[in-house]
């Protein structure tokens, strides 16, 4: 059981397992002290999204197994950096963020009305992302 809490204050939830996120691979924005690039922000991410990171050097499509990453396909959610949100909502391609799996951590980066206003629950069809 973890005592970890959410940007709503209540208990932190799974971000998820297909693939399996988090810096821990735990499924949750769980993350600790060398966690140092504060992955805490639960995504769904989009093609406009994923386009921007790449743009930025960050690569989140390429599989890295050495890191039991997967390489990340519009739709899925993902635990990614506070401060790399917070460069793609100043850019205006923020990706929506499941608030209940968003670690209360992130607000060290990221306001609380950011992050509302792009809330959003998984579509059923993942499909609508692309």
């Amino acid at each position: 059981m973890t005592n970890d809490r959410n940007v709503l204050g209540g208990e932190l939830e799974s971000c998820g397992t297909e693939p399996r996120t988090g810096f821990h691979r735990t499924g949750c924005c769980t993350t600790g002290p060398d966690d140092l690039g504060n992955h805490t922000v639960c995504a769904v991410v989009s093609k406009e999204f994923l386009a921007h990171q790449l743009r930025a050097g960050n690569d989140l499509v390429t599989p890295r197994p050495e890191y039991e990453f997967p390489g990340l396909r519009p739709g899925d959610r993902w635990c990614v950096c506070a401060s790399r949100w917070q460069e793609a909502y100043e850019a205006g391609m923020a990706a929506p963020v499941v608030l209940a799996a968003t670690h209360e951590r992130a607000l060290e980066v990221v306001s609380l009305e950011a992050l509302r206003e792009h809330a959003a629950d998984v579509p059923a069809d993942p499909s609508s992302l692309l």
